[in-house]
């Protein structure tokens, strides 16, 4: 029996050859592999010596010879296959070791030259991988050094059965489908869109089951360079509670993204991805305790979610506050998410519920892409990074806002980012008072905004995610009448004029965006 090693990780490499050496098989290698297990003394052959030609072209070529190939893709049921082997003096291969050159993690380091990223292109790597694979059912194949043990022990026992073989191809194939995907997205010279995709996955975790109960589900992590070390809700460490479901990933991902919007000191409420409370303080625990305030009976249950790190001082707060609404009911919550905690604050956390789930994630860094499916396809678009800093706000009312009304239409613009369609925010001293969504039309958003608001609203701001159609007898009017003091939308309706004098004559500043931020 003869096995053929070549491996850029050589974790465990030594004991897997130690071990079929031990058995009696005999152990080809390629250069780097074998000067490491001649270094531990174990005793193997060059790949040359079976090829008859030396590695050329700086390493490019050491495997690509009929005589490793051959040994490798024969069907040992075929006497014909045999007998080639036979008459060429091809010796069968029956394992294969093999992983790959670091490209991702080489096109991904700083300063990478192109010409770099090039050579850790593999390719005789991942053409015996394939090779292996494709011919299982003869010739086990191996890329991943946690398999080199039930694998040895396997062979030692009497062999590797049909249906672990399958399962090391199925990983060898999918590992090369990964790795090429990488070269592809890196290699894509064009800008926009390329005209295919292939976006790759790894299971992180399965999950007990989907939005509901009778729907299973599972949670990947992508894979694809554009991803890499992003940050988010994928790459968050959970330091206790149950594990998460389908619904609190999507929950977190809402609330994560909504709070790393806000450059200060900042607390984010989320039910159902939606916002339902956002304060800014330079007191963390005072911006918690507003956030709640907002709307306390959607926040019980929910998601909170701070930007920066939860000391001792918060996280008893978080333990202790009573539901607003009656003054005696702790609060509930599923999850807390912040880029860090103190000691302290964490072991009082941990302390509050065993189900609660706390995680700590890193801001994802601006860029990269959503996706998004439908029947038989799907939607894929740029990222909403579009912050107020970048829009030019264009005041078209007789009246200006004050500086106050300034900062309170851009936080309220900051809010209605993340708030599900149709979305209206209204927000006064770096807090949300009130807020609508998902309605079917903008009227009604704006009704359930101002309810939640109740008499706070009079000198607020309100923030459309999109324009208003109408003005008279309509949204625009009814914010107006309730006390509403600046309104903030992008603008391009055929009757914006409309919205326009109407706030003129209601003395109500209104700001157009020029930016639409639907989220469906």
């Amino acid at each position: 029996m003869r096995a053929l090693l070549g491996v850029y990780d050589k974790a465990g490499i030594e004991e897997l050859a130690r071990g079929l050496a031990g058995l009696g098989w005999e152990i080809v290698s390629t250069g780097g592999t074998h000067a490491a297990l001649t270094a531990a003394g174990v005793a193997a052959r060059k790949v040359e010596d079976i090829t008859g030609f030396p590695e050329m072209l700086d390493g490019r070529v050491k495997t690509l010879h009929p005589a490793v190939h051959g040994g490798i893709l024969a069907r040992r049921d075929l006497p014909s296959h045999r007998q080639a082997l036979a008459e060429l003096g091809i010796g069968p291969i029956d394992l294969v070791a093999c992983n790959l050159y670091p490209f991702e993690a080489t096109v991904t380091r700083a300063g990478v030259s192109f010409a770099e990223g090039i050579e850790n292109i593999d390719i005789g790597g991942p053409t015996m991988l394939r090779a292996a694979a494709k011919n299982h059912r003869d010739v086990v194949v191996l890329v991943d050094p946690g398999d080199y043990p039930g694998t040895l022990a396997a062979i030692a026992g009497g062999g590797v059965d049909e249906g672990a073989r399958r399962q090391l191809a199925w990983k060898a194939f999918q590992h090369v489908a990964s790795y090429d995907s990488a070269v592809a997205e890196w290699l894509w010279p064009g800008e926009g869109f390329p005209p295919a995709l292939t976006v790759p996955m790894a299971l992180a975790q399965g999950l007990r089951y989907g939005e509901n109960p009778h729907q299973g589900a599972a949670f990947y992590r992508d894979r694809s360079l554009a991803e890499h070390d992003r940050g988010g809700v994928a790459t968050a460490v959970q330091h206790h509670g149950k594990e998460m479901s389908y619904n609190n990933y999507l929950d977190a991902d809402a609330a994560w993204n909504a709070v790393n919007d806000f450059p200060g000191p900042t607390c984010v409420v989320v039910k159902h991805t939606n916002p339902c409370g956002v304060a800014s303080r330079a007191d963390l625990l005072e911006a918690y305790q507003l956030a709640v305030r907002a709307d306390a009976t959607s926040a019980f249950g929910g998601i909170v979610a701070f930007n920066r790190t939860v000391d001792e001082a918060l996280a008893r707060e978080l333990r202790e506050f009573r539901n607003p609404n009656d003054g005696e009911t702790r609060m509930f919550y599923e999850i807390v998410i912040a880029p860090s905690y103190t000691p302290e604050g964490l072991q009082l956390l941990t302390g509050k519920s065993k189900d609660l789930r706390i995680l700590e994630a890193q801001p994802r860094r601006p860029g990269g892409r959503t996706y998004r499916q439908v029947g038989g396809g799907w939607l894929v678009q740029d990222a909403d990074e579009r912050r107020p800093e970048e829009i030019e706000f264009r005041v078209v009312t007789e009246r200006q806002p004050t500086a106050a009304e300034w900062e309170d239409l851009k936080f309220a613009w900051r809010c209605v980012k993340h708030v599900k369609s149709n979305a209206i925010t209204i927000a006064k001293d770096g807090r949300l008072l009130g807020m609508g969504s998902g309605q079917p039309n903008r009227v009604k958003s704006v009704e359930l905004a101002m309810e939640k608001a109740r008499a706070e609203v009079r000198g607020a701001a309100l923030a459309s995610d999109a324009f208003f159609p109408f003005a008279w007898g309509d949204s625009i009017e009814k914010a107006a009448q309730a006390g509403i003091g600046v309104i903030v939308h992008p603008g391009g309706s055929l009757r914006d004029q409309d919205g326009i004098d109407c706030c003129n004559q209601y003395g109500v500043a209104m700001v157009l965006t020029g930016t639409r931020h639907f989220r469906h």
